[in-house]
């Protein structure tokens, strides 16, 4: 029932996710998701009748346990279903995690996540993307130990790479945070490379990029924003001139691939590492294509068990016992 387009776009991408296979449960108003299904495919629906504000507050999401955010994470707790995906509101996509399955042990706040292509071909992992717009350095080795288990168990990239965000890779760079983390992520079993400038992640640097919450969410933001605005830019000079056209035309398998790997509908929502359970939030303004996509990266996540994996990694790496919640 959540985002720009919701129901429809939610009920479409389902039923795109269904058509490939994948069990879909819809938890949300029958009365208005009913009429969306096509006679021929069905799609199980949960009821969820009570409403939360555009802007819920933490103390509204707990207090109605009927909306449909948190009947959905109820689903994944009673285990109705496996994964947990939401285009609403992603604080109350998290307040619901948390209440309904928890944190992991170890864990004091939990982190989103989503991997974006670098320029070398690579994929970059970053956390914090907006959870905690305030961080210790404690909890930011926790999220390089969260991001590193989901580079190697989800994206089955070999060895990752951690690095710190900063402002340079000299020692004494960074403000207050990242020069408390710096021993913390130093003093870890993970293949630390230290600080590392955007720049130089978005190059190869590393395979995990860790940072604040405030920043995370700022600079994937400028990421959507660059890539949108390198392909209008590129479209302005196409229809410029006949010529242009002509040059746009030979190279129309090459824009395609760029749009490809720029365009965020298809990387399948941000991940919330940390809570007990596999979360997945996409875009308030996602289409049927990328709720789709959403989809099947739940289920992925789901088949490769990785809350339980998560628990362990964290455990061995922070001293957090996975049977001590």
């Amino acid at each position: 029932m959540g985002g720009d387009h919701a129901p429809q776009a939610v009920v479409e991408g389902a039923l795109l996710a269904s058509r490939r296979g994948l069990p879909v449960l819809l938890v949300g108003d029958p009365a208005r998701i009913e009429p969306l299904l096509p006679k021929g495919q069905r799609l199980a629906v949960r009821p969820a009748l009570e409403a939360l504000d555009e802007r819920p507050t933490v103390a509204q999401v707990r207090r109605r346990k009927g909306s449909p955010v948190r009947q959905t994470l109820a689903a994944v707790r009673q285990g109705e279903a496996c994964a947990a995906v939401s285009v609403g509101h992603t604080g109350a996509a998290m307040a619901s995690a948390l209440f309904e399955l928890g944190r992991l042990p170890g864990v004091d706040r939990p982190a989103v996540t989503r991997a974006v292509p670098r320029a070398d071909g690579g994929q970059l992992v970053i956390l914090d993307l907006g959870a905690n717009v305030d961080c210790k350095p404690g909890q930011l080795a926790q999220f390089a130990v969260m991001g590193h288990c989901f580079a190697a168990h989800v994206l089955d990239l070999e060895g990752p790479r951690v690095g710190l965000l900063s402002n340079g890779d000299e020692e004494g760079k960074g403000n207050e945070l990242v020069r408390a983390a710096v021993p913390l992520l130093a003093e870890l079993d993970l293949d630390y490379v230290g600080q590392v400038e955007p720049t130089a992640a978005f190059r190869g640097a590393c395979e995990v990029l860790v940072c604040d919450g405030f920043v995370g969410n700022i600079m994937l933001k400028t990421v959507e924003a660059t890539a949108d605005v390198v392909g209008r830019l590129l479209k302005e000079q196409i229809i410029s001139t006949p010529k242009a056209q002509v040059g746009a035309w030979l190279m129309r398998g090459a824009f395609q691939r760029f749009r490809s790997r720029t365009d965020w509908s298809r990387f399948g929502g941000a991940m919330l590492l940390g809570v007990d359970g596999v979360v997945l939030v996409g875009h308030g303004r996602s289409d049927p294509e990328a709720v789709a996509a959403t989809i099947q990266h739940a289920h992925h996540c789901a088949q490769q068990a990785l809350a339980e994996r998560l628990a362990v990694a964290i455990g061995a790496a922070l001293g957090a016992s996975p049977d001590a919640a």
